[in-house]
């Protein structure tokens, strides 16, 4: 009987299911300290004022994208166990995605562009940007028709 108790808490393979918990928190705290520096960030930007402010949006934009990636890269390699794989596995995994992320810049811009060339040739468009708008018509006292007060009552014109 001593023997099967032993037996039952002794599995060779459970070193090998063990999570590293160190690893697992350094890269929360890390991911915590992005959110954190980027939270930092927007609030500077709300809170100040800049000389010129879409460059500064531009900018922070920018670093915005850098530190998603960052926090990305982290998530994939710790949570989806990438940085234990092999070289060829990484290269598979990464490089579609890479892919993935410029299709969706290359889809944007070109939006972008055939927005703003849509814009300057379409000839519907440039025929109507040339009309001047009608004028408003005045409303004020005295547009409204009285006949003097021969209305019956109860009715209404």
């Amino acid at each position: 009987m001593a023997n099967a108790h032993a037996a039952e808490h002794h599995h060779p393979h459970d070193e090998q299911h063990t999570f590293d918990r160190k690893a697992i928190w350094r890269t929360f705290r890390i991911l915590l300290y992005i959110t954190l520096f980027e939270l930092v960030l927007a609030i500077g930007y709300y809170s100040m004022s800049f000389s010129n402010p879409e460059l500064v949006k531009y900018m922070l934009n920018g670093v915005f994208i850098v530190l998603t990636l960052a926090k990305a890269f982290f998530i994939i390699a710790e949570f989806m166990h990438l940085r234990h794989e092999i070289r060829n596995m990484i290269l598979t995994i990464s490089i579609p995605a890479l892919l993935f992320i410029w299709f969706i810049t290359a889809f944007l811009w070109d939006g972008n562009s055939y927005k703003n060339l849509r814009n300057t040739y379409d000839r519907h468009y440039l025929d109507h940007s040339k009309e001047k708008a009608p004028a408003p018509k005045p409303h004020g006292h005295g547009e409204e028709k009285h006949d003097g007060g021969t209305q019956e009552p109860g009715k209404l014109h």
